[in-house]
């Protein structure tokens, strides 16, 4: 039956009964709700469980952790009645996981491929075989942890890297403080010294609770947490009870030590750090992107700020995180820039690239002592992570999310080396609680009770075949992937169609307009293209500098930076007598030139800073090359603006390509073309149409004209011009700059001359 518990496992130990948590929550929330779990059945309800304990991110982190359940399931063959383990599959994430991302195995075979392991040696050579053990149809990877699981004789199991428990685990007196927790919580947790997850650690686990059969969880030495129950629910309970109260136990650690905790404070944080961090952050992003581009996040947490204004800020962050999960993503360790704010912005700059040459020197020394002939070639070698003194963190990652969630991971360790140190009880004599079969005391640096990982280990998970292998299943990058694209005059016609082309190959977009509903509501189409941390709104009236000062220093603060500046902003003067006068003469060349100089100018500021390779692509138009009667305002602007795109590819060069798209006219989705220009349109060419008729069909009327004048008979369309910008901004045309793309139809008039 579908959900049942009922095991039949190979003879072993029968571990006594879990001891019953009465204490109340203090600080995490009991998120069941038996009516919704009433009606699931065995893989539901582990999704369930999964989903509630991933919900807060005190229990586990993003994409960390993992539970599992052991059911019995009819064999889709035989009919009969099988135990089989239910795992969160390789790389999902507990919050989000849905029953597809499970992965189900024979308990039996999995258990019985303890017969073929060679020993810690050859332990990698077990994953291949776990494919072999899948039950029914399931073809998820089954995740590292699923010996882990597999071996221990409960139904239901948790495993979570809750910083509460990390920084017992994480503490040189952990095993001692461990002990102290157990007699104050009536609790019985084991402790297990530090082993890479595999198929080793999950023996040593099963041997751990056969030697202690009242044990009710497991402390995993500088890992994480070992949680369980005969039910769903009760597992559920276990898991949240433990881990409050282990809050409760370190955080009494931490408002004892107050103002002391890291050593107590060395500088105060700038009252205009944020502002600082705006200023800093292009230089940053550019100096860390030198092998690839990244994205940026910036925070300034309480604790992020208490941690990096500290007096042994420098010297626990040099040593490293000790949890696997933290650093996958953190690496081996932060940048620390060793800064005093009294001294101002003068010395930063020098300072960050002097401590970046240091970094990737300490990086590729670490990479050359622990590579293996068959490790992975050396990866980038330039921090994800900043530590800015008086400021707060800088993170960065291939995308947004990613930046975030690397800062965050890092907020985690922050907490981690926090509770660390506030156990410390004193000098700990004898080995370390974490040392053990992988590694000895003499491997593991301390500081201040805080035990980081032994950078041996650190490289043997970081350059892990198996983490290599889960790195190249991810889907390939896009074209305009790490690129950040502001588009000015997206709220409508040809920059809506860029902004949600680029959203759709890859791009971080941002969509500036004076019209702040309709630059929102196209961002939030984008988002489902680029996802909803990768697009932004930033209103704003180009023809001001300050705006567009404003507005740049908004795309800084949420993405670091920026890469592609596109223009399709413009206006066309029209007046009921047909007479442009000396105020619509001003405000047409306002716009269509001098805006255009104005956002140039100013994104080639954070060009320069970033001192990456950077594009902008403006709109010009047929207009510059073909004289009409009437429109002698816009055509004019046109023809500078034209002549400015050759003049800023001068000036911009070599770092920046300028290049610009000259469109014949554009009605569809066009801001330009109101119902009565329309109608005025059709009148002058001497176009019949319906009084009636909606705008739509107008502008059909009048793209059709438009069109029959070209040589391809074809009416230029938003996605035509999009096309050919992002052509220009992509990296298909590298090699061009100071050029104009016409996008008009074959229009004989607007050949060059």
């Amino acid at each position: 039956m579908l959900g049942s518990a009922v095991l039949r496992p190979r003879p072993q130990p029968k571990p006594g009964p879990l001891v019953t948590v009465k204490a109340s929550l203090r600080y995490l929330e009991d998120r069941w709700d038996d009516h919704v779990a009433r009606g699931l059945d065995g893989p539901e309800l582990l999704r369930y469980r999964s989903n509630l304990l991933g919900s807060d991110l005190r229990i586990t982190n993003f994409g960390g952790g993992n539970t599992s359940s052991k059911l019995v399931n009819p064999d889709p063959l035989d009919g009969s009645q099988q135990p089989v383990l239910w795992i969160k599959g390789s790389g999902g994430d507990l919050g989000s996981i849905q029953r597809s991302g499970l992965a189900a195995l024979y308990l039996d075979k999995l258990r019985a491929l303890e017969d073929r392991y060679r020993g810690a040696e050859f332990e990698d050579e077990m994953v291949e075989l776990y494919p072999l053990c899948a039950f029914g149809k399931s073809s998820v990877a089954a995740s590292i942890d699923t010996p882990l699981h597999g071996f221990l004789p409960f139904p239901h199991i948790d495993h979570l890297h809750p910083d509460w428990g990390i920084a017992l685990a994480a503490s040189a007196n952990g095993r001692e403080k461990m002990e102290e927790f157990n007699r104050l919580f009536e609790h019985h947790l084991i402790w297990v010294p530090w082993q890479r997850p595999g198929f080793e650690l999950g023996l040593m686990l099963r041997r751990a609770v056969e030697r202690s059969s009242e044990c009710d969880g497991i402390v995993l030495g500088g890992h994480g947490l070992f949680t369980w129950g005969k039910t769903q629910r009760e597992c559920y309970e276990s898991t949240l009870a433990i881990i409050d109260q282990l809050g409760q136990f370190v955080l009494e650690h931490v408002e004892n030590k107050a103002g002391g905790l890291f050593g107590g404070p060395a500088c105060d944080a700038l009252s205009s750090r944020r502002v600082f961090a705006v200023d800093i952050f292009p230089f940053l992003r550019g100096r860390v992107s030198g092998s690839r581009r990244l994205i940026g996040h910036f925070t300034d947490l309480p604790e992020v700020l208490r941690f990096v204004n500290s007096k042994q800020a420098q010297p626990l962050a040099h040593l490293g995180t000790s949890c696997p999960d933290h650093f996958i993503r953190t690496k081996v360790r932060p940048l620390f820039v060793p800064w005093q704010p009294a001294s101002g912005m003068g010395p930063l700059r020098q300072l960050i690239g002097s401590s970046l040459e240091q970094y990737r020197r300490e990086y590729a020394d670490y990479y050359q002592s622990f590579a293996q002939p068959d490790s992975p070639a050396l990866r980038d070698a330039n921090p994800t992570v900043v530590l800015l003194p008086g400021v707060g963190m800088f993170s960065f990652g291939k995308n947004k999310t990613e930046a975030r969630l690397t800062g965050e991971f890092y907020v985690n360790a922050i907490h981690v080396m926090e509770g660390a140190t506030a156990l410390d009880s004193g000098p700990v004599s004898g080995p370390l609680p974490q040392a053990g079969a992988a590694a000895p005391s003499s491997a593991f640096a301390v500081h201040t009770n805080y035990v980081a990982l032994p950078l041996s280990e650190a490289f043997r998970i970081e350059y892990w075949q198996l983490e290599e292998a889960k790195i190249r299943r991810q889907p390939a990058e896009k074209e305009l992937s790490r690129q950040v694209v502001l588009v000015v005059g997206g709220g409508s016609g040809i920059g809506r169609e860029t902004a949600l082309l680029a959203a759709e190959r890859g791009a971080h977009v941002v969509v500036a307009d004076r019209d702040a509903l309709a630059a929102a509501k196209v961002a939030d189409e984008a988002k489902a293209a680029a996802g909803k941390e990768a697009t932004l709104a930033a209103p704003a009236d180009i023809r001001k500098r300050e705006a567009v000062r404003a507005a740049l220093r908004e795309i800084i603060a949420n993405f670091g930076g920026l890469d592609v500046l596109i223009n399709t902003a413009a206006l066309f003067p029209t007046s009921a007598d047909g007479h442009t006068s000396d105020e619509l003469w001003g405000a047409t060349l306002d716009l269509n030139v001098t805006a255009n100089y104005l956002l140039a100018d100013e994104a080639a500021t954070i060009f320069r800073e970033q001192d990456l390779s950077a594009c902008i692509v403006l709109t010009s138009s047929a207009n510059a090359v073909v004289p009409k009667q009437g429109s002698e305002a816009y055509d004019v602007s046109k023809a500078a603006l034209s002549h400015l795109v050759r003049e800023l590819a001068i000036s911009l060069s070599p770092r920046v390509r300028v290049n610009g798209i000259s469109p014949a006219t554009v009605i569809e989705g066009s801001a330009m073309f109101p119902r009565d220009r329309v109608i005025a349109s059709l009148k002058k060419y001497g176009i019949e149409y319906d009084e009636t008729a909606s705008d739509e069909q107008l502008r059909g009327l009048l793209s059709d004209f438009y069109a029959k004048r070209t040589l391809t008979h074809r009416g230029i369309t938003p996605r035509d011009c999009a096309e050919a910008i992002l052509f220009l901004a992509g990296p298909k045309s590298r090699c061009t700059t100071g050029h104009l793309i016409p996008v008009d139809g074959g229009l004989t008039e607007a050949f060059l001359r």
